[in-house]
Parts: C-alpha cells; sequence; structure tokens
C-alpha cells in the first residue's frame, strides 16, 4: 500500500469495467476536454498535507511563468471519484494516479491519451528502472511517474547502533538474518513491528511480504505473482511467510511481542528505537514515516544525527531489488496542449529542483535529480536506494483487485500474524479471493 494519505483509494475497478470509450469523446472529459487552446486545467490527486503543499508551490511557480491557471483536486478517495467522473464526461484533465491499476484499465479503453511523442524519451530514459513501465499498457506510455516513494529501507537508531556495534549493513538477506540473530542474543528485540492502521490494518505486513517476494525471487517472479499469472498461494509465497516468521515473529524478534503486532500502530511502531535504551533496533518502512507525521518531532528535527538507514537486501549483494510506489501523470484529452505542457514538466528535470525537492515531502523518480537538493543526508540516502536499485517494482497490493489488495491480503496477514490461521491457510484463503 502507497503512502497513507490514499488509504481509501483502494482499487474499485468494478465501476470502472462498465465504462466504454464512447464515454468520453475524443479521449478526454470535463475541465477542459478538447479544447486546446485552453489556458486553465484540472489536476486530479490524492495526496495531501506538505506533499500536496510543495506540489501546489512548484507548479504555481511554472504555471505562472507559462500563463496557465491550475485548478487543484484533492481527494482522499481518488479510485471512486475518478470512475465517477469519468462515467459522467467530467474528467480531468490531468489524473495523478496514486495506483497503476486503474490507469492501466482507463489505457485499455482508449479513454487516456497516448503520451508517445508527449514527453520526451530522453526524460523517460532518466527514470528509475522498473517505474517507467508501470505507466505503459502494452508497450504503450499512458502515464508518466512524477514522484516515487521508497519502502525497501530499514531504519536504526544511529547512535545506539553504533554503541552496539551494529553499523555494517547487511548485503544479503542471509546477513540479515544473522544480524537478526546477533541482536537478538544480546537480549534486545532486533525489529520493530506494527501493522494497525484503522480500518485499513495489515497493509504493513503485505508490504513485508511484498518486499521479500521481490528480494527472494527477482521483479519477473514478483509482477507474474502480482498479476496472478502464478497463484496467490505459490510455494514460493509460504516460503516468504516463513522467512518472516523467522525473522519477525519468533520468540524475541519483535518489539512487545508478537500478540502485540497487530495493535501496534505502524506510525509509532518504530518509537522504542529512539528511547534511551532502545527497546528494538531495526524497523522496515516506507519513506513517508520519516515525514511529518511519522517519526517523533525530536527525532524528525535532527534525523540525520538520530536516524540511519540501509536497503533491504537481496539474495546476493548484486542484487538490490526496491519495492514502491508512486504518482503517474495522465492526460485524458488527447488534445489539450496546456495538459501536454505541464505533463512535460511534471518529467523534466526542472520539476522539483525549485523548491519541491527540498520540503522534504517527495522524492523525483529521476536518477539524475540532484540530491543535494533533498532537506538532509537521510532523505538523501533513500532516494540513492531507488536510484542505485537494479529493479524497481511497485507495491502489489496496489495493483491487485480490490477485493484482494485491499481486502483479504490484508485481513489474512492480519489473522496468520495473530494467530488465528496458519501461512498456508492465510495464503489459501487469498488465492480463493482472487475474482474470477
Amino acid at each position: 500500500m502507497r503512502i497513507r494519505s490514499t488509504l481509501t483509494a483502494s482499487a474499485t475497478l468494478g465501476a470502472v469495467a462498465v465504462l466504454t470509450a464512447g464515454c468520453l469523446s475524443d479521449g478526454g472529459g470535463g475541465g477542459g476536454g478538447n479544447d486546446n487552446t485552453s489556458t486553465t486545467i484540472e489536476v486530479m490527486y490524492a495526496f495531501a498535507g506538505g506533499q500536496e503543499a510543495g506540489f501546489k508551490d512548484e507548479v504555481n511557480a511554472w504555471a505562472k511563468d507559462n500563463d496557465i491557471k491550475i485548478d487543484f483536486v484533492q481527494t482522499g478517495n481518488f479510485n471512486q471519484l475518478i470512475n465517477t467522473r469519468v462515467q459522467g464526461n467530467d474528467a480531468p484533465d490531468v489524473a495523478l494516479f496514486p495506483q497503476p491499476g486503474i490507469m492501466k484499465d482507463l489505457a485499455s479503453r482508449d479513454l487516456l491519451a497516448d503520451l508517445s511523442g508527449v514527453v520526451d524519451q530522453g526524460d523517460l530514459d532518466k527514470m528509475v528502472q522498473g517505474v517507467l513501465e508501470t505507466g505503459q499498457v502494452e508497450g504503450t506510455q499512458y502515464a508518466v511517474p512524477m514522484s516515487i516513494n521508497v519502502k525497501s529501507i530499514v531504519f536504526y537508531p544511529k547512535a545506539a547502533a553504533e554503541a552496539a556495534g551494529l553499523t555494517q549493513p547487511p548485503q544479503t538477506l542471509d546477513e540479515l538474518m544473522a544480524l537478526t540473530d546477533k541482536i537478538a542474543a544480546t537480549g534486545t528485540t532486533p525489529w520493530c513491528f506494527g501493522i494497525e492502521s484503522e480500518a485499513a490494518t495489515g497493509w504493513p505486513a503485505t508490504d513485508w511480504v511484498e518486499n521479500l517476494m521481490v528480494s527472494n525471487y527477482g521483479a519477473d517472479v514478483y509482477n507474474q505473482w502480482v498479476n496472478h499469472d502464478i497463484p496467490f498461494n505459490d510455494p514460493r509465497v509460504l516460503d516468504v511467510l516463513n522467512q518472516i516468521d523467522q525473522l519477525l515473529l519468533a520468540d524475541g524478534r519483535t518489539n512487545g511481542g508478537r500478540q502485540s503486532i497487530a495493535s501496534n500502530n505502524f506510525n509509532t511502531a518504530a518509537n522504542p528505537m529512539f528511547d534511551p535504551t532502545p527497546g528494538c533496533y531495526m524497523y522496515r518502512q516506507g519513506n513517508f514515516v520519516a515525514q511529518e507525521g511519522g517519526f517523533p518531532e525530536e527525532v524528525r528535527a535532527n534525523l540525520d544525527e538520530t536516524v540511519g538507514v540501509f536497503p533491504m537486501p537481496g539474495k546476493t549483494a548484486e542484487e538490490k531489488p526496491v519495492l514502491g510506489g508512486g504518482d503517474l501523470a495522465g492526460i485524458f484529452s488527447k488534445n489539450n496542449k496546456s495538459a501536454q505542457k505541464l505533463v512535460q514538466f511534471l518529467a523534466s528535470a526542472d520539476f522539483g529542483a525549485q523548491s519541491y525537492g527540498a520540503t522534504g515531502n517527495w522524492i523525483s523518480p529521476r536518477t539524475d535529480f540532484d540530491v543535494s537538493l533533498y532537506p538532509n543526508q537521510t532523505e538523501a540516502s533513500i532516494a540513492k536506494i531507488a536510484y542505485e536499485s537494479t529493479a524497481f517494482v511497485f507495491d502489489g497490493s496496489d495493483q491487485m483487485p480490490g477485493e484482494v489488495g485491499s481486502g483479504s491480503f490484508w485481513r489474512d496477514m492480519t489473522a496468520w500474524i495473530s494467530g488465528q490461521e496458519d501461512a498456508k491457510t492465510a495464503l489459501d484463503n487469498i488465492e480463493s479471493s482472487w475474482p474470477s
């Protein structure tokens, strides 16, 4: 699941299934629609808070220089609203999709503009490997990434780790297991872990499964699993759950013990790391927990001195897969030149360089982005994890059908972690819930 401001945007692709290309004349709806001379364009997106404020500042400055007016539409229920507006022939000019599934469905119905030739190929070539493909349908580019989030991150308390001699980041999964064992042998629990998130409880567990699927088996197998080309309960997925059991669920591995995980909120689960005597040493989570609303303010105020990061490793030191997410910019009108200019800007090296990158609430999907523009070394290090990845895969639950990705996957991982069902039963239940 992506950054939590969009947790209500679970996939509702069933509503899209009733759409036809005839719903939108010339592939575009309202908010400027087919007018290729309009200088007012509507942009819809799901992110909020500091991420939204920084985005508005950056885009408004560009719009002023280009004599374009932007109408910003933020929604916490993106998928439902975009479905409703498309059905009503009132689509925005530009949509920043938080999940690729609905974007791909709309594109496959010829409801989004083909961006081939709209966005410069040189800009596309600078995107993180694996990110660009999430905006494609059968090789055609219908959306381009304008932000990414990075989930394959392990945070740790820097001073305490140095004092304990735990500063050498593991380069492989075997080394990560060895480090876990080493910390546990000292009598301190190695991991912080919590999956409580109100109605979305369980999503942090799905991220762990997804992260270890790509770390163990690579991007090709991961994508086959996400697309249901192999069953959800494939033996390799059961192996991943057994690995999670060894890392996190066995006695002495997680702060508070297994019984506390389902009631421990993901935003505060890492707080014991920062106690004078750490209650845990490692927390695998997305970059957003280091932003406003995540780590305690006194930690965030001195982030570089208090927090260290290292990437979740692959099977070998050479393999550096990354699980993440992001926002993908697509255009509904095939003719709106102002909308095209905006998407060109969002994909360019200029986007984020003026102010957005310095906010700490946004990471560029471009590998050539100047990391010195990020507000601190921690943010720069997180961005480099993505930029140096050998494969970047998009959050799996965000791509699966809603009844699975934000339904049975969340529920059954919670039930398994809580001890209400065993790993095989949980995976079998999720597989049986996959729509035919």
